[in-house]
């Protein structure tokens, strides 16, 4: 089961440090799969970006909180991104950018427990079909 605390200590730090990770996000994901940057031509102010982080962290949010729709919302989105021609590996990849800027972000305060508790959160979102 996943420690709540520790993610939501990791996630209210980032906020206090750093902002909105968004702009970190989608860099990590473009350098690691860089065929995906095409899907975003239309998005020219970023709103789609930042649409898809805020519905992100609502998903982290609701998961390792009340249960209630993260799920059903990761399970639409996988299914909706195949239609683009977003393969399951690719969508995961998202929630793989996102622990990686707020790894970032967290520099040397990265520690072993919010490692295990992040990878947890992402296999547990990866097994969401």
């Amino acid at each position: 089961m996943i420690n709540a605390t520790v993610i939501l200590g990791t996630l209210q730090s980032v906020a206090d440090r750093h902002g909105d990770p968004t702009a970190l996000i989608y860099q990590r994901l473009f350098s690691a799969h860089p065929e995906l940057e095409a899907l975003f031509h239309m998005d020219r102010d970023g709103g789609v970006r930042a649409s898809m982080v805020q519905q992100g962290f609502e998903c982290i949010l609701d998961h390792v909180g009340e249960q209630r729709v993260a799920a059903q919302i990761i399970f639409a989105a996988r299914m909706h991104h195949d239609g683009y021609g977003v393969p399951a590996a690719r969508f995961d990849a998202f929630f793989g950018a996102m622990r990686g800027a707020i790894r970032e972000i967290m520099g040397p305060d990265w520690s072993p427990a919010m490692e295990a508790q992040w990878a947890e959160l992402l296999q547990e979102f990866a097994a969401i079909r």
